[in-house]
């Protein structure tokens, strides 16, 4: 009979009640209807996704809802019908009218043919284009990813624009038998055409791509499906060096405006990274011509049109440097060719003042019906909120300020009808509508929870402030404090002394903000209380907070983390002598100096895709920029190796600390990540074991960075809790 560890049922029951909880991606409001009374009204379609453990994959479905309202507040709201699952669906998108839908589908191949993309279009009431892009074959596979990837319908509704890769000329064997090649030839010569002739010796040439979770993208095209005449055109003027993506067209469809990325003299991984050389550029249809609209010593994403058709908002960093920053809030006027500056970063965060621009992305549509106001959602400390931008004026109002605290997302806004999602620690993510009221009287913002989700009970949760002490206090950012969200549970055997997980979140320029995570909500049911840890370099703080890490990792971050920790020990009912480490990627880094600075506090550890090498990683990441900027050094591409720099990447890394690493470690590497190599925990995996510390490796194969497939986040998970049962008892 196989051995099963006491608890792992009970655990595993937890975890699949708690992962069932489904997150919700996208929304999107159909045009207003009038009844016979002359109420208006439109309908909501929402995309939501789920775990299926049992399928070991995640899913997606859509839920519709009707909203009557009156322009000036939402008179009624509910569901419209039972959600049903959405399949092979990789991209869609409802036309400027709402009449029309544009759909990108994956068609798995018969026998033993390749899968097939499709884009479809339908109307109302059926699907009235189905085309087999695969069987064109301009291009190689459709770009679904929100990196570069868009499905942008012209104004006019008789044109599609997306991205995919480009064509690469078919290669072949020099010493490849020739047979006869049939209905390609050329009618005159009955040779093959020359575009289909392989070519000889290219077959093992390298390709270049986009990094960690781009590996497929390299070359990506612009390209144009004219819906009536069922052809498709790959764009040209776009020069050479640059990659673009995140595409629409042009106020009057005269062309299209893309973001363009250098990726000279090579690619670095892109992902998270929102400090790569780009900028925004139009391409005109006609003559091909490409012009510059932005500067192009910066870093540009998320450009957004105005319902006018006048203005494009975008977000801008500066290029290198901390991966993630405080962005600008940029705006190009189409017909002054003027460009603005809406919003500066922010240096310091302060109450009732704009915290600053610390997101991914804006909202896909995020304009309001006046072509003023924009709508964004941003960290603010460990919460997150939205707010509205007037763009004349650079003025900021939260629409979240007086609403329950925890973490607030923009999803759309359109026609001032405004859909976001809303969580916090304890509370799965629930749907959110709300009229957004005339300019001047945002504050006044009255949400109505549309699809509510009902609290996990047995959990507490709160947010506590740390101020370093002045010998741990940066020289140039003094009087930077950083936050750490406590969790506790409220029930169960535990509850009064419960034994304490740290978890410091990774990056190091990301942030925890108080919303629903799956794996601290988890741990905090199945009796432990959680730590999560926003030390200084986290985003929501201000400029200077990011700025405070670089050249200071494994020891300002590592000292934040231990404050932050004795503190909590010694304020709160915890049990001291049952103290657990969680981490991945920079979570991991700190995790792993923690054991190995302060041996006597931590009694276990469980590290995801860990940094512990800082010299070995430069020469094997995706982002080899990532590693001078978190030592204190410059990064240049042409820069040759140097023996000084390797000692400072060494000795600001964990493996320098690894003789007094005494609690047992478990390692999860995903073996496909490319931000963070397996190579990396394998080090410190036999650094362990030929030091006689208990540790035990879990190799994930078709995992990346994030350990995100549904098998790999349950094993781990289950792996995890037992280790730490284990070794906290």
């Amino acid at each position: 009979v196989p051995q099963v560890p006491p608890r792992a049922e009970e655990l595993s029951e937890l975890y699949r009640e708690l992962s069932q909880h489904p997150g919700l991606s996208n929304a999107c409001l159909g045009p207003d209807l009038t009844t016979q009374y002359g109420g208006k009204y439109c309908s909501l379609y929402t995309e939501w996704s789920q775990r299926d453990l049992a399928r070991a994959e995640n899913i997606k479905f859509c839920h519709q809802y009707l909203i009557f309202h009156d322009g000036a507040s939402i008179v009624y709201s509910g569901p419209a019908g039972t959600c049903s699952e959405i399949k092979d669906e990789l991209l869609s998108h409802e036309s400027p009218s709402g009449t029309l839908k544009a759909v990108l589908r994956k068609v798995p191949g018969k026998e033993k043919e390749k899968e097939k993309q499709f884009l479809e279009v339908w109307d109302q009431n059926r699907k009235v284009k189905s085309i087999d892009l695969t069987a064109l074959d301009k291009h190689g596979s459709v770009y679904d990813d929100d990196q570069f990837g868009c499905l942008a319908w012209s104004h006019s509704e008789t044109h599609l624009l997306y991205v995919a890769e480009k064509k690469r000329p078919k290669a072949e064997s020099f010493f490849q038998s020739k047979a006869p090649e049939l209905g390609s030839s050329d009618e005159d010569t009955g040779h093959p055409k020359k575009e289909d002739a392989p070519i000889k010796g290219e077959q093992f040439v390298y390709h270049e791509d986009w990094g960690e979770t781009l590996s497929t993208r390299s070359v990506p095209v612009l390209c144009v499906l004219d819906i009536e005449g069922n052809s498709i055109s790959v764009l040209e003027g776009i020069p050479e060096h640059l990659s673009p993506g995140q595409a629409f067209w042009s106020p009057e469809d005269t062309g299209v405006v893309f973001v363009g990325w250098w990726h000279e003299p090579f690619r670095l991984g892109l992902r998270h990274c929102t400090n790569r050389r780009s900028a925004l550029f139009y391409v005109d249809l006609t003559g091909g011509r490409c012009e510059l609209l932005s500067e192009d010593t910066r870093a540009v994403w998320s450009p957004r049109l105005s319902p006018d058709g006048c203005r494009i908002v975008y977000l801008e960093n500066n290029v290198l440097g901390p991966h993630q920053q405080c962005s600008r809030l940029r705006m190009y006027d189409w017909y002054t060719k003027h460009t603005s500056t809406v919003l500066e970063a922010v240096s310091r965060q302060a109450w009732g003042a704009f915290p600053g621009i610390y997101c991914g992305a804006l909202p896909g549509m995020c304009w309001a019906a006046d072509s003023r106001r924009i709508l964004l959602d941003t960290a603010q400390r460990s919460q997150q909120d939205v707010f509205v931008v007037d763009t004349a004026t650079g003025t900021t109002t939260s629409l979240t300020a007086d609403s329950p605290q925890g973490s607030w997302s923009v999803l759309t806004i359109d026609r001032d009808l405004l859909v976001a999602r809303f969580s916090t620690p304890s509370c799965p993510p629930m749907l959110k509508v709300a009229v957004l009221p005339a300019a001047g009287r945002e504050a006044q913002t009255q949400w109505i929870c549309l699809q509510d989700a009902p609290p996990v009970p047995g959990i507490s949760w709160g947010i506590r402030t740390l101020q370093p002490p002045p010998e741990q206090e940066h020289p140039q950012y003094g009087g930077v404090d950083f936050d750490a969200i406590l969790m506790r549970p409220t029930e169960g055997p535990t509850a009064q002394k419960p034994p304490l997980v740290v978890m410091p979140h990774g990056g190091p320029h990301s942030v925890f903000t108080a919303g629903w995570m799956l794996y601290p909500a988890a741990l905090c049911r199945a009796g432990f209380a959680v730590l999560l840890v926003n030390y200084r370099g986290s985003l929501g703080f201000g400029q200077d907070s990011v700025a405070s890490l670089p050249g200071n990792v494994g020891t300002q971050d590592v000292r934040d983390v231990q404050l932050c920790v004795e503190r909590v020990l010694q304020e709160e009912t915890l049990d001291a002598s049952r103290v657990a480490l969680v981490g991945g990627s920079h979570g991991g880094f700190l995790a792993c100096h923690l054991i190995g600075q302060f041996p006597d506090t931590y009694h276990a550890c469980v590290v995801r895709n860990p940094v512990v090498n800082i010299a070995s990683m430069v020469a094997t990441t995706d982002i080899p920029d990532w590693c001078l900027t978190e030592t204190g050094l410059p990064y240049k591409p042409d820069a040759l190796p140097d023996p000084a720099q390797w000692t400072e990447m060494l000795l600001k890394s964990p493996i320098r600390y690894v003789d007094q690493v005494r609690a047992p470690v478990l390692l999860m590497l995903g073996e496909d990540d490319r931000r963070v190599p397996p190579k990396q925990g394998l080090e410190y995996y036999r650094a362990l074991k030929a030091r006689k510390v208990p540790t035990r490796l879990l190799w994930y194969p078709g995992n990346n960075h994030a350990l995100a497939g549904v098998e790999a986040e349950a094993d781990g998970f289950m792996n995890m809790a037992l280790w730490l049962l284990k070794h906290l008892q």
